[in-house]
C-alpha cells in the first residue's frame, strides 16, 4: 500500500518535474494492470517508485551507488542513463520499505527490460514510455497496442530504441538484446 510519506518524500528526492512524471506512470500502471488483471496495489507503487533512483541536483550517482553497496557492470559505469533504475530498486527497498521482489525487479528493469520479463514489469517498462506526457514519433502506436498485446507493445518499443542508439552511436545494454531475443524466441513458438 502506498503510504502517505512516499509523495513528500519522492517529490523532496526528485523534484517536481520527474515527481509528477511518476504520477502519470503510476496512472498508467494501473490503467496496465486492470487491462491485463494484474494487482493494481503492485503496479501503483512500482509505477509511482519507478524513478526513485534520479537523484535531482548535482548528486554524484557512482558515489550513491557505491554507497548502497551497489557493484555495477562496466556497460552501467558508462551509461549514467541506466544507473537510476539500479539505484532505485535499492532506494525502494532501504528507504521506502518495498519487500516485493516483483516491485523491486519491476523498477530495476524499467529502462533496459529483460529476458523473461514478469508481467509487471512488462506493465511498469511500458507506463514509463506511453504516460500522457510523452511525445514522440511512435507513441500513439505503443498507446495503442500496449492495450492489444504488451508483448508486441514490448517488442515494437525494444526495436525502437535499439534503431534509436544505433543511430546516435550509443552503448547498448545487453539486457536490451537478451529482452527483444527472448520475445522474438516466444513469439515464434507461439504461432
Amino acid at each position: 500500500m502506498i503510504k502517505d510519506w512516499f509523495y513528500d518524500k519522492l517529490k523532496a528526492d526528485i523534484g517536481i518535474k520527474r515527481f509528477e512524471h511518476s504520477l502519470r506512470v503510476m496512472e498508467t500502471s494501473i490503467k496496465l494492470a486492470n487491462r491485463y488483471n494484474f494487482s493494481v496495489e503492485k503496479a501503483a507503487i512500482a509505477g509511482l517508485l519507478h524513478d526513485c533512483g534520479k537523484l535531482k541536483g548535482e548528486t554524484n550517482l557512482l558515489k550513491v551507488s557505491s554507497d548502497f553497496g551497489i557493484i555495477l557492470d562496466s556497460m552501467t559505469k558508462c551509461n549514467s542513463e541506466l544507473i537510476h533504475s539500479i539505484l532505485g530498486a535499492a532506494i525502494a527497498e532501504k528507504e521506502y520499505g518495498i519487500k516485493d521482489q516483483e516491485i523491486l525487479r519491476a523498477i530495476r528493469y524499467h529502462t533496459t527490460g529483460r529476458e523473461n520479463m514478469s508481467l509487471l514489469e512488462k506493465i511498469v517498462y511500458i507506463a514509463d514510455l506511453i504516460e500522457p506526457g510523452r511525445s514522440f514519433e511512435g507513441v500513439d502506436k505503443l498507446r495503442r497496442l500496449a492495450l492489444e498485446d504488451l508483448d508486441k507493445c514490448l517488442l515494437y518499443s525494444l526495436d525502437n530504441t535499439l534503431k534509436f542508439l544505433i543511430e546516435k552511436k550509443k552503448l547498448i545494454h545487453i539486457d536490451s538484446i537478451k529482452a527483444r531475443n527472448y520475445l522474438l524466441i516466444q513469439t515464434r513458438t507461439t504461432e
